[in-house]
């Protein structure tokens, strides 16, 4: 049975949990540039090693490569000995300090250095409390990466994800795995999730009424409203770029089709018109497409059709089954997976050309999504029969695996820049 939000019934599967992950980054790189993170000065007195999360967080993009700095301890006002880094063939070379304040809280400091032409790039600090060290280490990293790469870092973003152990467990969590709470515990499956373009709500699926329903829960406050529940299958959310719309699978009409409806709820549009299943919609940035997957042709296939309603273009032709969708914010990729000879394995396709890989070597991948500066996919997959969250490069060269301890861990869906 496919481990895909292609099925209901595919979704009511035996999770297994654990909230805490390691970051394990397999892979070579053509292009990465070779970067020395020294350690911070005064790191070792505070409650996190902001130069080990940095660099973690640099490596697992891909695009780095960190060099050895022999224990090296550098401050932002240290004027460094460029030299002696190019002979250890860096290019770039981070330094920074960690202090306590008077007031408790601690002031991380963080200065760049282009090793090639010998230039000061620029530094930035933080004041933050104990307890947000680790996403003031993240906010170094996105800084560095964004120097060095032009592109937005999206270290400090957030994941949400599934589990079960006794009960099933909505998570969020650094985008690396760590600091995970709990944002909703159900006795039933929760599917689904899916944040909204402030990262302020997460969408999801609950099954507590005995079939699915759509809700939609504030992340600060714990509050929730109910969007969703006519009669008959309520699933897939999709958030439209603005925020104001959703776009849901519903059965309430006889087959399962495509509807848009306002994200506090009310009276749905009806989007998709065929005898077929249609579902797991998702919108284009510009908020003018949305694709989904239907069986109109015989089997699972990728299709896209105007927020305006028309008829729906077939995006994919390779393979029998194609299905979950998502496609990158700058409009380029379409992320979606594909079964063959009972594999399911994730797949890229560069959409201007129509040219699709299989990125992973894995046979029971599912819900990969974007990170929102498009470098990155998450998905969730099995290795060594162990459920497992994975991050990969688009040319999938470069994945670190975010592993549970215990079991299974699904449905991973990547947060927006803010926060």
């Amino acid at each position: 049975m496919s481990r895909t939000l292609w099925f209901i019934v595919g979704l009511l599967l035996s999770f297994s949990s654990h909230a805490q992950f390691r970051v394990e980054v397999g892979g070579v790189g053509l292009t990465q540039v070779p970067i020395a993170i020294t350690s911070f000065r005064g790191e070792n007195l505070a409650p996190q090693k902001i130069a080990a999360i940095v660099a973690a967080d640099l490596e697992r993009s891909g695009q780095f490569r960190n060099v050895d700095t022999a224990g090296a301890t550098l401050d932002e006002t240290s004027r460094p000995d460029i030299s002696a880094w190019k002979q250890k063939n860096a290019d770039a070379l981070v330094t920074g300090s960690v202090s306590r304040l008077a007031d408790g809280r601690y002031d991380v400091r963080v200065r760049l250095w282009d090793v090639v032409r010998g230039q000061e790039l620029g530094g930035q600090s933080f004041a933050v409390g104990a307890g947000d060290l680790r996403l003031a280490a993240h906010r170094v990293g996105d800084f560095v990466y964004e120097k060095l790469t032009g592109d937005k870092g999206v270290f400090s973003t957030r994941i949400a994800y599934v589990t079960k152990a006794k009960t099933f467990n909505l998570w969020v969590a650094d985008v690396d795995g760590e600091s995970p709470q709990s944002a909703l515990n159900s006795a039933e499956p929760i599917i689904s999730p899916a944040w909204s373009p402030n990262g302020s709500q997460l969408a999801y699926v609950s099954f507590e009424s005995r079939k699915p329903v759509v809700y939609v829960h504030e992340v600060a406050t714990g509050k929730r409203r109910l969007v969703a529940n006519f009669k008959g299958s309520n699933s897939a959310p999709a958030w439209s770029p603005d925020g104001r719309t959703l776009a849901v699978t519903l059965s309430r009409d006889g087959g399962s089709q495509l509807y848009l409806i306002d994200a506090n709820g009310g009276e749905p549009r009806r989007l998709t018109q065929s005898n077929s299943i249609d579902t797991e919609p998702t919108f284009t940035a510009d908020g003018k497409t949305i694709y989904f997957v239907s069986d109109r042709g015989g089997s699972p296939q990728i299709y896209r059709i105007p927020v305006s309603g028309g008829s729906p273009d077939r995006v994919t032709f390779s393979g029998t089954y194609n299905i979950s969708p998502a496609v990158s914010p700058d409009g380029r990729f379409l992320a979606y997976v594909s079964r063959i000879n009972g594999a399911f394995k994730l797949h890229v396709m560069e959409l201007s050309s129509g040219t699709s890989n299989a990125i992973t070597d894995t046979s029971a991948d599912e819900s990969p999504s974007f990170s929102p500066n498009s470098r990155l996919i998450i998905y969730a997959t099995q290795q060594q029969g162990r459920e497992a969250l994975m991050t990969s490069t688009l040319d999938g060269k470069i994945k670190a695996r975010l592993a549970g301890q215990g079991g299974d861990i699904r449905e991973p869906d990547w947060g927006p820049l803010q926060r």
